[in-house]
């Protein structure tokens, strides 16, 4: 499932809230549970936040396709593959050849 950078921002706003809550609460939890949920609150917006740079370094296949551009098609095929190309798009010529029927009469 992938995950867009909005709904971490939104976790991660969540969790700093529920840790400001329970750090600011004037009665601690029951059983002296404050203490292990803040190391819970902590750890998870650590995670966040990591998945939040991972998330910003990733680049997407496409993009780092075009940062090649034409270079890489240029070297391979020549110049001449664009001149035809160009050519076959003015004439309308391009795409595969039409299908040869023998008719009988």
């Amino acid at each position: 499932m992938p995950v867009d950078k909005a709904s971490l921002q939104a976790l991660k706003n969540i969790l700093t809230e529920i840790d400001l809550l329970v750090s600011t609460s004037p009665q601690p939890m029951p059983q002296n549970r404050t203490p292990r949920c803040l190391e819970l609150t902590k750890a998870a917006l650590t995670l966040t936040d990591d998945i939040l740079r991972q998330a910003q370094a990733r680049m997407a296949p496409a993009v780092v396709l075009g940062h090649k551009g034409g270079s890489t098609t240029s070297k391979r095929h020549g110049i001449e593959h664009y001149r035809m190309m160009a050519a076959a798009r003015k004439t309308h010529a391009g795409g595969r050849p039409r299908k040869q029927t023998d008719q009988l009469s």
